[in-house]
């Protein structure tokens, strides 16, 4: 009877992972169909690595919804309903892999946001799908410039309230649109291609800086084929920058229409002195130029 009952559990425990799987697999396109198809790719279970797949809106207004009014998103100039799938929901359903502990949102210029399991456990990111009960044909336009199309997939929270601050630098909201792609992947390898280098690499102000880094230089510069590219300046480029001239690195840092008039990025003027010099150490591992 143990024998039998043994039996009974391990093939109870196979049909449900064969269930997940073929339910999941549903979601999947190997070839986009329609331009709201979510492409998916990273570290997806029962796939090859690095396999990109595509799941048809439909199948995402399929899952299970979430429903907020957005107040604090800086994306949209007044109180808005947001309804869509929660990142973590929508990593369970499509199986990533137990090793895939980072979500990445890659955007159609470049831009990409992290959300690494804290950032997930401590904020509810939420993939959109609807603004104001309508799809992204009736989203409004950016909140900057009044431009450009905010789908076909954006990113917001029921409520963010940062979770730390470094130095000057606070936990920001990381509220991405146009994304065009989410991929699931393994927080040490991305991450790992920005850590900063021997012999200063434990040095706690090295730390502050790559932790700040990490959140906010990522999102649009990249080094090597990680990070964002929408600024088309590399990682080893802000590292010769902050090594040969560290007041025109603080100056970009702060304030880049300075040198850059036609700069998408946002300055920072509340860097203070030490936000600034820890950056500095940081980018200078990456040259050998970090001072003892």
């Amino acid at each position: 009877m143990r024998l039998m009952s043994k039996i009974s559990l391990f093939i109870s425990i196979l049909m449900c992972s064969i269930a997940f799987a073929q339910s999941s697999s549903l979601f999947f396109q190997e070839t986009r169909q329609l331009p709201s198809d979510l492409e998916v790719g990273g570290d997806l279970a029962g796939l090859p690595p690095e396999s990109t797949r595509y799941i048809a809106r439909e199948n995402l207004l399929a899952l299970p919804q979430v429903n907020f009014v957005a107040k604090n998103d800086t994306n949209f100039t007044a109180a808005t309903t947001i309804s869509g799938v929660k990142l973590e929901e929508l990593a369970r359903r499509l199986g990533a892999s137990s090793a895939a502990d980072l979500v990445v949102a890659i955007c159609d210029d470049g831009y990409r946001a992290n959300y690494p399991r804290a950032y997930i456990a401590a904020h509810r990111p939420v993939l959109v799908l609807n603004v104001n009960g309508k799809p992204p044909s009736g989203w409004p336009k950016d909140a900057q410039n009044h431009e450009f199309d905010m789908g076909p997939y954006m990113i917001s929270h029921p409520n963010f309230t940062p979770s730390f601050k470094i130095l000057s630098h606070v936990d920001e909201a990381q509220i991405p649109w146009g994304v065009v792609r989410i991929e699931f992947r393994d927080e040490k390898v991305v991450f790992g291609a920005i850590a900063p280098r021997v012999p200063h690499a434990r040095d706690p102000h090295v730390r502050d800086g790559y932790l700040i880094a990490r959140q906010n230089c990522f999102r649009c510069h990249n080094a090597g084929r990680e990070g964002g590219i929408k600024s088309g300046r590399s990682w080893q480029s802000l590292a010769e920058m902050a090594s040969k001239s560290p007041g025109a690195f603080a100056a970009y840092i702060r304030d880049p229409s300075v040198s850059n008039p036609n700069a998408h990025m946002p300055a920072n003027p509340q860097y203070d002195g030490a936000t600034i010099a820890a950056l500095t150490a940081y980018f200078q591992t990456f040259s050998g130029q970090t001072k003892p």
